[in-house]
């Protein structure tokens, strides 16, 4: 397979986005899913549990050393980056905020980079600001899948549309058809009408 791994990053609307992909993902999805949702720095594990009542995959809330599983995602816990390492664990920093934020989606994003490689995809949804743009460009130059929320179809436009002017996005898609497209991708063995 050539995709092992995918990275989500939402923000403001980041709920309903995420209600609209994970829960259409099969139970066997073949690769793990690592989610940053700004939210709260006190936020307790609601988002998590919410996810996990309508989702298939295993729903988990990161602690340090969590290891990475196909079938199941994993969002980043609050005031806290996320780090993926070459074992396929997470860590977890406190360093500063990035744009503003902590969790961030370019620390994870380029984490991951730095791990999988042409081997990752990653995925900007609804947010707003632009958390997620300079880590999305980083996965595309260094070969892997990008795509981008339909700014049109965002509860907030701003972060598809700073990752959209960031780098060359492989596809801007509206928010319904991201999990068909993950589908084709991950089950379909890359056969489907998006390719």
């Amino acid at each position: 397979m050539k995709y092992k791994a995918i990275v989500i990053g939402v923000s403001a609307g980041g709920l309903e986005a995420l209600k609209k992909i994970l829960p259409e993902l099969p139970k066997d999805f073949p690769v793990p899913i690592i989610v940053v949702q700004h939210r709260h720095p006190f936020s307790d594990d609601s988002l998590e549990r919410a996810m996990d009542d309508i989702c298939l995959i295993n729903i988990h809330q990161i602690n340090d050393k969590t290891s990475l599983e196909a079938g199941a995602a994993y969002f980043a816990p609050p005031n806290y980056h996320v780090m993926i390492e070459e074992d396929m664990t997470c860590s977890l920093t406190l360093d500063p905020p990035v744009n503003y934020s902590r969790p961030s989606i370019d620390v994870l994003f380029e984490s991951a980079s730095d791990i999988f490689g042409a081997h990752l995809v990653g995925i900007v949804l609804t947010g707003a600001n632009k958390d997620g743009s300079l880590g999305l460009s980083i996965i595309k130059n260094r070969g892997g899948l990008v795509i981008v929320q339909d700014p049109e179809t965002a509860s907030v436009d701003a972060m598809p549309l700073a990752a959209i002017a960031a780098t060359q996005v492989n596809y801007i898609l509206k928010l319904e058809v991201i999990a068909e497209m993950l589908i084709h991708l991950f089950i379909e063995k890359q056969s489907g009408d998006f390719l």
